[in-house]
């Protein structure tokens, strides 16, 4: 590895562990030539995953997009970062384990959409607003009642 200050690949792992619930490794390293200290992250190659969308048309499944619409939904609410990972980590372990190569964006809304439910009413009814394309008052209004007699 290069290191990130000085560019020199003179470097050396000082420390390895499991990572991300065992399927990564980060490894501390120490660079021989400005003794700057940097972490690096190992992931096992895994198949690409494409998203089946609603007209049919596939893209590749990305993480970074699933984080900017959860940050959205999350905006301004007292929702952590580790808890925004923690809910993509546990939506990759859940496609990972179907074995299949390509999943629904119906399936990744629908298990976004619960778990945002479980942690922020709010986020959830921002991602719900806009995954579940509400047309009218009537049917944001109507996913409120919902919410509120789920919470009863």
């Amino acid at each position: 590895m290069r290191c990130p200050i000085c560019k020199s690949d003179s470097d050396r792992v000082i420390d390895s562990r499991p990572w991300n619930n065992g399927f990564e490794v980060k490894r501390r390293r120490h660079c021989s030539n400005c003794n700057n200290n940097f972490n690096t992250f190992e992931k096992s190659e895994t198949i690409t995953l494409m998203v089946v969308k609603k007209d049919k048309r596939r893209e590749p499944y990305s993480r970074d997009k699933v984080r900017k619409g959860l940050l959205i939904a999350c905006k301004k609410r007292p929702i952590s970062s580790e808890q925004i990972e923690g809910m993509i980590d546990d939506l990759e372990k859940i496609i990972y384990q179907k074995n299949s190569s390509e999943i629904s964006s119906q399936e990744l809304g629908e298990f976004l959409v619960m778990k945002l439910f479980e942690i922020d009413e709010v986020a959830y009814v921002r991602f719900a607003s806009v995954y579940r394309h509400f047309r009218d008052v009537n049917q944001f209004m109507s996913e409120l009642k919902g919410l509120l007699s789920k919470m009863e």
